[in-house]
């Protein structure tokens, strides 16, 4: 059994065959996912899937290269979210600081406000971070969000940002990048995070693992990144996707 944290299947990319894509997902073993919302669309889109798949669930928050088109009353309706039986997180939230539609300041604004979110309605969070590792250490930790903890999602920063992500009650969540052969920070992170402190996603459509690198991803594909993991740490596949599974079921407090 493998666990997908973390798969976009309500992006326009599955619009044409969802169901045949998770269909292949079962048959590769991977027995739930957390679809992830992060504006209006995407979100109506995950509570739809996870609706009809008793298996699937769903992650609601805003991604930060839109934090600018955020209101107050979509935090409001992302606090109504959840309360959904199948919501087990917020985000993704975070800080990118690779593109610019959204400034820096309204960003830190808006990730700090769902911070604030999780804390009030006590579920983890999932946090996207691109080139901001420093200030989105620093607003984790000024906000107290190792209270809810959560998922440093398709992390790909050193081990030393690891090692204190893990110290705030963050796990460590690999995807495709792992397995690329220049990768060197992906494989070093993944040798040196504990195995209790390890998940792994897809974040499919995006970021397909080798050898369907460039190409459509989809949550078949995570089996790669566990036999990855597995060869990195000198462990058997199947420790691997018992223990990702296993923190994924205790990170989102899903009854089994």
């Amino acid at each position: 059994m493998l666990f997908d944290t973390h798969v976009h299947l309500n992006a326009e990319q599955y619009d044409e065959d969802v169901k045949e894509v998770i269909e292949r997902a079962q048959e590769a073993g991977v027995k739930n996912m957390v679809v992830v919302g992060f504006d209006r669309p995407t979100i109506e889109k995950a509570i739809a899937l996870v609706e009809e798949y008793d298996f699937l669930y769903a992650s609601v928050g805003w991604h930060p290269v839109d934090a600018i088109d955020m209101t107050d009353e979509d935090l409001v309706w992302i606090e109504e979210l959840a309360s959904h039986p199948k919501v087990v997180a917020l985000g993704e939230m975070g800080l990118d600081y690779h593109w610019d539609k959204s400034p820096k300041d309204v960003q830190k604004e808006v990730f700090r406000k769902q911070i604030q979110l999780a804390r009030k309605v006590k579920l983890p969070i999932i946090i996207h971070n691109r080139e901001a590792t420093q200030d989105i250490v620093e607003i984790l930790k000024e906000e107290k969000a190792e209270e809810v903890g959560g998922i440093m999602h398709c992390f790909s920063g050193s081990v030393e940002t690891a090692r204190e992500c893990v110290d705030m009650n963050f796990y460590i969540s690999l995807g495709g990048p792992v397995t690329f052969k220049n990768a060197k920070k992906p494989k070093e992170v993944a040798e040196a995070v504990p195995l209790d402190k390890l998940l792994i996603e897809t974040d499919c459509p995006y970021l397909a693992p080798h050898p369907y690198r460039g190409k459509r991803n989809e949550p078949a594909y995570v089996k790669l990144v566990a036999e990855q993991i597995a060869e990195l740490k000198g462990v058997s596949y199947e420790e691997i996707a018992q223990a990702t599974t296993e923190n994924a079921f205790e990170l989102f407090r899903i009854q089994r």
